[in-house]
């Protein structure tokens, strides 16, 4: 066997030893390649790995632990997740507690007072993301006369009877979950954008 002919055999050999290497069986995950892709730094809720020194052969970490280490050593037992204290909600960074309220709990959601205070900041910033979510149908000044009213017809103008006394606590409900043609926002804005929002339209009830 020529010397060429020997190095296209060992390659070959060398090529299905490593495919093979690659091939998950059982417990057995197979060779990972470039793991620093897919190993979070961050926590990981679902995963602990409490051996500092597990991926130490491939690690590039700052503070020189093994790569696959992720355990949080300032809780009990290095755990990644604790349960919330009992009897406690956890509050927004605004310190805002979530939007309980369910979709018919109307009444109850027009006593509910807007938590941010008056200031032109967030009225300006309502403004913002009222021209970004809303005036597409409401229109620039809550007159019913966006560019896609023509097309979902029976949009209220702000200045109706029936909507300018409407309340802060009223409208971030509808915001939230719509009501009847109008989509719910619920997923689309934090709730301190609809607070936000609602600051801007209860100008807009009031021209």
């Amino acid at each position: 066997m020529t010397m060429s002919r020997r190095y296209k055999a060992a390659l070959a050999i060398i090529a299905l030893v490593s495919l093979g290497a690659c091939k998950a069986g059982g417990d057995d995950p197979g060779l990972e390649f470039a793991p620093q892709m897919y190993h979070s730094v961050p926590y990981e809720p679902l995963t602990q790995i409490k051996d500092k020194d597990a991926g130490s052969w491939l690690s590039n970490r700052e503070d020189g632990l093994g790569e696959f280490y992720n355990s949080n050593p300032n809780n009990p037992y290095e755990q990644n997740v604790l349960t919330p204290v009992e009897g406690t909600v956890r509050r927004t960074g605004n310190g805002m507690l979530p939007y309980r309220l369910g979709k018919d709990d109307v009444e109850l959601a027009a006593q509910i007072p807007n938590p941010l205070p008056d200031s032109p900041a967030i009225l300006a910033e309502g403004k913002r993301l009222y021209e970004l979510y809303c005036d597409h149908c409401h229109g620039k000044t809550g007159k019913a006369d966006g560019p896609v009213a023509p097309v979902y017809l029976g949009i209220p103008s702000y200045t109706a009877p029936a909507q300018r006394d409407l309340s802060e606590g009223h409208v971030f409900h509808v915001i939230t979950y719509g009501i009847r043609r109008m989509g719910a926002h619920g997923s689309q804005l934090s709730p301190e954008k609809r607070w936000k929002i609602v600051k801007y339209v209860k100008q807009l009830q009031q021209q």
